[in-house]
């Protein structure tokens, strides 16, 4: 029997995908949820015991220590992809109890564990922090002297957390993904797909962001990247799981070229965008509903976020396709799901 692999976040973006991924290779998957989480991107679980390409629910939540310690029990790897990934929410502390605090309750759990053999965490390139006038590598710590959002705070100070129990001999892989963009839930960590929505949609008639870039990633590569993350990754080291460096208005031009339509004619000022944002975080204080663009987000779109992943190319076979193959393919299912034309 192939080992038991615990997946938080499996409800997620990226860890919807993961789980199937698992599961295609024969591996016994443990889905940790919450009661209210939605499913749809998970297959059906198994009914009955742990075998080979079987899914099993455990419910929970990475801040209830008791349901995240029983979901522990008998598992060999462990992959913590759980995180609330937001721009801005009305409550920043909640980044800090989900990201911080759900990191320590999973580290607690393993030191209370006896079968944990590894544990893939999934950061992400916000940890690192920006990059203006270079390209990072693993390299790179983040100088915690200024932070763009609350996300970026807390994913910074649970790097720390895990590069300390890395020292200490936990047995811990950090990857950290770039802009995941591809195909599965619109979620706001799928962000590529927010912005082509509204550009598509014609409420984002303009270019947005500087020309400095970001480095996105395919979904199925990020999920490739832990995968090999599990088999190859050498403990205690960390890998940036990014892909091409570009710019959003790389993004909308591609986007054009693939779809035979007119590229936007002008680029709208971050000022314009800034202002539009506190516009919106203020109807979200009234509605409830959280905003596409805020404030922080346009902290982000004024630098530069590229970075290298030669040493995952090297060292996990990490072979990320590039942007323009990328959205080949994400344009038709945002089309087939009727949520642009062209």
């Amino acid at each position: 029997m192939k080992n038991v692999v615990l997946v938080t976040g499996a409800s997620g973006y990226l860890g919807g995908r993961l789980c199937h991924a698992l599961l295609s290779q024969g591996y016994c998957v443990r889905a940790f949820v919450r009661k209210t989480s939605d499913l749809s991107s998970l297959p059906p679980p198994t009914d009955g015991g742990a075998n080979d390409g079987a899914l099993h629910l455990a419910y929970g939540d990475v801040m209830d220590y008791p349901s995240l310690l029983e979901a522990f029990s008998g598992c060999h790897v462990v992959f913590h992809a759980a995180a609330l990934v937001e721009p801005w929410l009305p409550d920043p502390s909640r980044f800090s109890s989900v990201n911080v605090g759900g990191l320590k309750n999973v580290l607690k759990a393993y030191k209370e564990t006896k079968t944990i053999e590894k544990i893939i965490y999934t950061s992400s390139f916000f940890a690192l922090g920006f990059t203006d006038g270079h390209v990072g590598d693993e390299i790179q710590m983040h100088s915690a002297k200024f932070f763009c959002t609350e996300y970026e705070k807390s994913k910074a100070i649970a790097d720390k957390i895990a590069l300390e129990a890395a020292a200490e001999g936990v047995p811990i892989v950090p990857v950290y993904p770039g802009v995941i963009y591809g195909p599965g839930k619109v979620t706001t960590g799928n962000i590529v797909a927010h912005m082509l929505v509204e550009r598509f949609n014609g409420r984002l008639p303009g270019y947005v962001g500087q020309e400095k870039g970001f480095s996105f990633c395919h979904v199925d590569d990020v999920v490739q990247g832990h995968m090999a993350a599990m088999t190859k990754g050498r403990l205690g080291e960390r890998y940036l799981l990014t892909g091409e460096n570009a710019s959003f208005k790389d993004v909308f031009d591609m986007a054009a070229m693939i779809t035979q339509t007119a590229k936007p004619r002008f680029r709208i000022p971050l000022f314009l965008i800034e202002a539009y944002g506190w516009i919106c975080v203020l109807f979200s204080r009234i509605t409830g509903k959280l905003p596409l663009i805020s404030p922080p987000m346009v902290h982000v779109l004024r630098h530069q976020w590229a970075y290298t992943c030669e040493k995952a190319k090297t060292e996990l076979d990490y072979n990320p396709r590039n942007l323009r193959e990328g959205l080949a393919e994400m344009l038709p299912w945002l089309k087939s799901l009727g949520l642009i034309r062209y």
